[in-house]
């Protein structure tokens, strides 16, 4: 099947009862036990929620993986299931260059936890040999990374993974399961903040941890219903919508990101642009053997901290705000809003400076999110 009929043909769009083409909202905390002494597949919405049921087996297929578990937001996702798969103890190595909640989350919760964190460049594995211990027990990669762009090699995380037997962990959400799927390049947890592309909207936020491991999926399963941080039946539903319209979104978005992305690098107030689908962009080659396409979040580097400020002050079509994936385009500026949280020293080393814009490019027309720039820029 082709993947943009899977995306809604997947068997889980239709209900069963009543044949409903639209997954009903179970609006329910508890459910009557016909017989006590059996336990029926649903008893109370913590445990399981027909409507979330629907949706992380519609993301289970999507990414070919065998078990889905959606969180109330995408940092819940990351810590539910770094707690259910470590303990205090367990060494785990991260690429440095991560979404800044994530990276203060290993920083700082998983750290006090008595889980011990190595940040480390992993576009070469050749060195991540060295960083190996006896405790070592997890990897955890982001491909592109965030904002920079960086692009790590998902088969060699793999292999390096499972060679010193270790579990290895991606966030998914800058390609989305449309254009990459780690679990069938050996990768063993996708996670998403289904916030962003899985969404589209701009109207939920959500998480979605997904799993090949029969065992892996039965630590992650017990550390949702344990933590309890579950996504409610609404939120459910609404991912499911806007799921159906993924293939439709991704291919217009990442086309315009394409496209803006060669037009900045024209420019003489723009130093640099992060854009893995540019040919010189270090990765495009691994990136383009790994995924059906390049995405549409880019980032780009001014001539000067000022013109930055004047571009987010001057735009008028983009959003200027936290978040990214929806239809509607948004620029960040990540040393202020995403990475806020990582230390400025620390920031300055991993090259998220004051002159730095990600963008977020949404459905509007190419030309006029190129042009709203241009005029705050100039």
């Amino acid at each position: 099947m082709n993947y943009d009929t899977l995306i809604l043909h997947n068997g889980n769009e239709t209900d069963e009862r009543t044949g409903a083409l639209s997954i009903p909202i179970y609006n329910t905390s508890t459910f009557h036990q016909k017989d006590p002494s059996r336990r029926q597949e649903f008893d109370y919405s913590r445990s399981g929620n027909p409507t979330r049921d629907a949706l992380e087996k519609t993301v289970a297929a999507l990414e070919k993986g065998t078990h889905a578990y959606a969180f109330a937001s995408g940092m819940a996702a990351i810590s539910s299931t770094i707690f259910a798969l470590f303990r205090p103890g367990d060494h785990l190595i991260v690429t440095k260059d991560i979404y800044g909640g994530a990276h203060r989350f290993f920083s700082t919760f998983a750290a006090e936890f008595g889980i011990e964190i190595t940040f480390a460049d992993l576009t070469d594995f050749s060195a991540a040999v060295e960083l190996v211990r006896p405790n070592t027990r997890g990897l955890y990669i982001e491909s592109p990374t965030n904002p920079l762009m960086k692009i790590v090699d998902i088969r060699e995380a793999a292999s390096f993974a499972h060679q010193h037997k270790i579990i290895s962990i991606i966030d998914n959400t800058f390609m989305s399961p449309f254009l990459m799927r780690p679990l069938e390049m050996g990768i063993d947890v996708s996670i998403h903040s289904a916030t962003k592309f899985l969404c589209g909207h701009s109207d939920l936020i959500a998480g979605v941890t997904v799993v090949k491991d029969s065992q892996i999926a039965k630590k992650v399963y017990f550390a949702q219903n344990s933590l309890g941080a579950v996504l409610g039946p609404n939120d459910s539903w609404l991912l499911m919508r806007g799921i159906k319209t993924l293939s439709a979104r991704m291919r217009v978005q990442s086309d315009s990101a394409m496209r803006i992305a060669a037009k900045l690098k024209e420019q003489s107030w723009v130093k640099a642009v992060y854009y893995p689908g540019l040919k010189d962009h270090p990765g495009h080659a691994t990136l383009a053997s790994q995924s059906d396409g390049f995405g549409a979040v880019l980032s780009f580097r001014t001539d000067s901290v000022r013109r930055a400020e004047k571009i987010l002050q001057g735009v008028s079509v983009w959003s200027v705000a936290v978040s990214l994936g929806g239809v509607e385009s948004i620029l960040s500026y990540p040393c202020r809003m995403s990475h806020a949280a990582i230390p400025e020293a620390e920031r300055t080393t991993l090259g998220i400076t004051e002159d730095l814009i990600r963008l977020s490019v949404g459905l509007e027309c190419w030309e006029d999110l190129y042009a709203d720039i241009e005029k705050g820029a100039l």
